[in-house]
């Protein structure tokens, strides 16, 4: 698997320990653990309204010891930032093309050696959007995997990890389960996410 800042040596500890003191510094509260039968998952990113939500999400994987990997859009991946970016776990989604990703990643997570937990924000974007992306659905489906309800409530300055859920395969049914756990959640910019 790809050497990512959650994988490596030495710095792993220092950016937790990093983590983990400026989150208390700011006032953030983390919750939750990830438990063992989801240490291969999908976590939900949301709400997802602003540029700060990676650096926070990194700080919080870390605070819980998570093993994370991410997607965002190809753009970020290019010179001179892209090395940087898979290092903290990026992958590059290149949205012009219509490629299989959603199969792709189901492979990846299936085929990982050991623990790995996709994040994926269900908005599919930081601007404000009247519908959910089903992308993480159906590679958690796929994968056979749990997906696991992470948060971030900028209002209460409370992350952390929420219920696993177990996609059923009937759609708008888990869809609505999983948007009613989120409907109390209020993003950095609140006005662009609706659950």
């Amino acid at each position: 698997m790809q050497r990512t800042i959650f994988n490596t040596p030495i710095v792993n500890g220092l950016l937790k320990a990093f983590s983990v003191g400026f989150l208390k510094l700011t006032g953030w509260k983390i919750e939750g653990s990830l438990p063992s039968e989801a240490n291969k998952s999908v976590l939900i990113a949301a709400p997802h309204t602003s540029n700060w939500d990676l650096p926070y999400t990194l700080m919080v994987a870390f605070a819980l010891d998570l093993q994370v990997r991410w997607m965002g859009k190809q753009s970020i991946f290019n010179w001179p930032f892209g090395g940087l970016m898979r290092w903290l776990g990026g992958i590059a989604v290149d949205r012009s093309q219509s490629n299989n990703l959603v199969a792709a990643s189901a492979d990846s997570i299936r085929n990982a050696s050991g623990p790995l937990q996709l994040v994926v924000p269900p908005e599919g974007t930081r601007s404000k959007t009247r519908y959910w992306k089903t992308g993480f659905y159906y590679i958690a489906l796929g994968a056979n995997v749990p997906i696991v309800m992470a948060y971030m409530d900028y209002s209460r300055k409370v992350s952390g990890l929420g219920p696993i859920f177990r996609p059923t395969g009937d759609i708008e049914k888990d869809m609505a389960n999983i948007k009613a756990f989120y409907a109390p959640f209020k993003g950095k910019n609140a006005q662009q996410f609706e659950a």
